[in-house]
């Protein structure tokens, strides 16, 4: 084994691993507190949802890109690679919808709690539910197109235009369609990318101000203001992390879109682009979330 694979395998299993124990425990911290009795929020369900869709990107992606890089190839028959492939695409796009989901519900709730005009913040209980339910729906069915799309390593020898995938392949019936495919999965990142940035300035904005405005009202809200300033810290990390990584990620995809599909460097770096916000995200928001983890570790 080369030592580039060999550091590229350590590098996936290492990500794998964090990923799943930090997921794993941000959802046990819900879980716990879901059989505590203890009120959470209505923005508290979008996380829940989004730690699962992070679950399902480390183990569809990671897993077997580590067995890839340790020199396993063909164990992935051609159901297991349609639907390792298929979870991928829905739970990578789910995270993304989720994650700009939660910054604009927590954009509307910072704001109509400081405007005081609490009729739009009423509103979001009843619309989180549906929201993430009709973000699943849209993922499962976009993402149709990958089940048509992706065979196993052992149809290589009948096929004459393909992208080499590592553990799978995917036809090229046609390019056209297939840039037409990309191209629309691009346009939802991009949308979601572009909200969830206006979101989150839109509340450094409003927490900055807020805050300027507590220091010049008395002293005793010192406090109120050192949480405020570790809320804007913890959302700027989380926005430019997010944009960092899924934007050097869809830069990728669409690169990789335009060429022979043959370049297995190229995929390893897309891969491991696209699952470091689902390994990093837990860690992100165990500060966001602060109330769970106190009653966890009590």
């Amino acid at each position: 084994m080369a030592s580039r694979d060999l550091t590229i395998g350590i590098f996936f299993l290492s990500q794998t691993m964090l990923g799943m124990l930090g997921n794993s425990a941000l959802l046990c911290c819900f879980i716990i507190t879901d059989f505590s009795g203890i009120k959470t929020r209505p923005i508290d369900l979008i996380v829940k949802h989004l730690t699962w869709a992070n679950i399902m990107v480390v183990i569809c992606k990671g897993i077997p890109q580590t067995m890839t890089t340790f020199g396993h190839t063909y164990f992935l028959d051609d159901i297991t690679c349609k639907l390792v492939f298929y979870l991928h695409r829905v739970a990578r796009g789910f995270s993304l919808d989720s994650t700009c989901l939660l910054s604009v519900f927590q954009a509307i709730t910072i704001s109509s709690s400081i405007s005081k005009s609490a009729q739009l913040k009423a509103r979001i209980p009843k619309i989180i539910g549906p929201s993430l339910v009709l973000c699943w729906l849209l993922c499962l069915l976009v993402n149709i197109f990958i089940i048509m799309t992706v065979t196993d390593m052992r149809d290589k020898g009948n096929l004459t235009e393909f992208r080499h995938l590592l553990y799978c392949l995917a036809v090229n019936n046609s390019k056209q369609t297939y840039r037409v495919y990309v191209i629309i999965l691009a346009s939802s990142d991009v949308i979601c990318l572009g909200l969830m940035m206006l979101a989150s300035g839109s509340m450094l904005v409003i927490l900055v101000k807020h805050r300027q405005k507590v220091q010049y009202i008395h002293r005793s809200l010192a406090t109120k203001t050192f949480h405020e300033t570790k809320a804007t810290q913890i959302v700027l990390i989380l926005v430019i992390s997010f944009v960092v990584l899924y934007g050097t990620s869809f830069i990728l995809m669409m690169y990789f879109s335009y060429q022979d599909g043959k370049d297995t460097w190229l995929v390893s770096v897309n891969v491991a682009m696209s699952a470091c916000f689902p390994a990093l995200c837990p860690f992100l928001l165990t500060r966001y979330h602060t109330r769970v983890f106190k009653l966890c570790s009590t």
